[in-house]
């Protein structure tokens, strides 16, 4: 009696447990596997917003950080936002205070006030995402969209331009809202989630959002191809996505060690190789 006692309890114990793993495979599993899609940036290192200098003079997402890296054949990692009359604009921050040194959102600001400012004291102005993608010079590009309040013009937008860049693309997004439209409107374009630790989201996001993001359980919805993680270690659920297929991109990677596990490396303030599978 007591035998069939401890039967059933394992039985139902294993149960729980392959219905826990079958729902954590099902949120966060990834998009179909597409060899021809992923071919231009496996063993790719891509500068983290171009080419630029820790000392700044360089700055981050400026023209000549784009050209630097590709005159030596970098792929690079930008950033857009939309501004308030609609433009598109590369600029990491959601406000330009760091960068720029006077406080205001990107969302909030007109082109022409957005150039009227300078990144990080030099002469630079904040790019257009069209003056980004001539200084690119088609090299493979990895483009974040920022989250904001008009979400669905910045998806179209970008998803607009882009078609006239030379070369290889892809879109990544924190917001799986984000990754999902492309995944609806544009499933040829190679799509990323983007994730860090809970620790990291949870300064920006509530707690539930933050546990759910972090361990890439929105993934049902926007099917990702890649998941771009913060270095250091993965949650079960990210290292179950990658098992089933997902491309491993790490940012943002400060040595040459990082590419032993990464299939993609977004780099910065060292000079990686080009390629290195």
């Amino acid at each position: 009696m007591g035998l069939n006692k401890a039967a059933k309890a394992g039985a139902v114990a294993g149960g729980i447990l392959a219905g826990c793993l079958g729902a954590a495979a099902f949120l966060a599993a990834p998009g179909k596997r597409d060899l021809k899609q992923r071919a231009p940036f496996i063993g790719r290192n891509f500068a983290h917003r171009g080419l630029h200098r820790i000392d700044k003079s360089t700055p981050e997402n400026s023209i000549p950080a784009f050209e630097h890296a590709a005159r030596i054949g970098y792929g690079c990692e930008l950033d857009v936002h939309i501004s308030a009359d609609g433009e598109l604009v590369v600029f990491h921050d959601d406000d330009t205070l760091r960068v720029c040194g006077k406080p205001g959102r990107v969302e909030d600001a007109s082109l022409a006030e957005l150039r009227g400012l300078r990144l990080c004291g030099t002469e630079y102005a904040i790019p257009t995402l069209a003056e980004a993608l001539e200084a690119a010079g088609g090299v493979p590009l990895i483009v974040e969209l920022k989250h904001g309040g008009r979400d669905r013009e910045l998806c179209r937008k970008v998803y607009a331009q882009m078609q006239a860049y030379p070369g290889p693309w892809c879109v990544e997004s924190f917001d799986p809202r984000i990754v999902f439209w492309f995944r609806r409107h544009a499933p040829e374009v190679l799509r990323g989630q983007l994730a860090s630790r809970y620790s990291s989201m949870r300064r920006s996001t509530g707690a539930l959002q933050a546990f759910a993001l972090s361990r890439c359980l929105m993934n049902f919805l926007s099917r990702p191809h890649f998941i771009a993680y913060e270095i250091g270690r993965r949650p079960l659920t990210v290292r179950l996505a990658e098992l089933l297929g997902a491309m491993k991109v790490a940012w943002t990677s400060l040595e040459w060690k990082t590419e032993e596990k990464a299939d993609a490396v977004i780099f910065q303030f060292y000079r990686p190789r080009v390629k290195y599978k």
